[in-house]
């Protein structure tokens, strides 16, 4: 009777071993950006949410910057490399024709990087469509995943774009 408890209690880690392996949290790579019609602004406003870990990371990796998001040691050229990597990453057509975007900075909500952008003088009724390329992460993170939503006139459109669909177009 004590050889089987014993052998049970030797086969006991490598079942917790193999549980484990099974059961480890999968890190998932998602952005949401969420565009909404502004009435009163005539502007398209744009917030795009970004896993703090993942873009500290990207920072690193791209431009050589220890960004240290959200930390009081945050460097001082975060903000201008985040806004030069949306500029590369991230583009709106509106009617077929590329136009340009303000950034207007960003905040921190737990763990995720809130990024406000907008487009300023839309003339919502002269606008028959919009296109919208996010390839932000992708470059980093092969199975990135940034889910677009779009708002205008009470009407709502969503899309999910990866690496090999990274654009997504809608009839206004």
């Amino acid at each position: 009777m004590m050889t089987l408890k014993k052998g049970r209690m030797a086969f006991l880690p490598l079942v917790m071993l193999l549980l484990l392996s099974f059961s480890s949290a999968h890190k998932y790579y998602v952005s949401v950006t969420n565009i909404a019609y502004s009435k009163d602004d005539s502007a398209f406003q744009i917030t795009s949410r970004v896993f703090i870990d993942d873009l500290d990371k990207l920072l690193k990796e791209r431009y050589d910057i220890e960004a240290k998001l959200a930390t009081p040691k945050e460097s001082k050229l975060a903000d201008e490399y985040i806004e030069k990597y949306f500029r590369t990453k991230f583009a709106i057509e509106l009617d077929g024709k590329p136009v340009q975007y303000n950034f207007l900075g960003k905040r921190y909500d737990n763990d995720m990087v809130i990024c406000y952008l907008e487009i300023p003088k839309v003339k919502l009724s002269e606008t028959k469509s919009m296109t919208i390329q996010n390839e932000v992460l992708m470059d980093l993170f092969d199975d990135q995943q940034n889910i677009v939503h779009v708002k205008w006139n009470g009407n709502k459109k969503s899309f999910m774009l990866i690496r090999q669909n990274n654009k997504g177009m809608l009839n206004l």
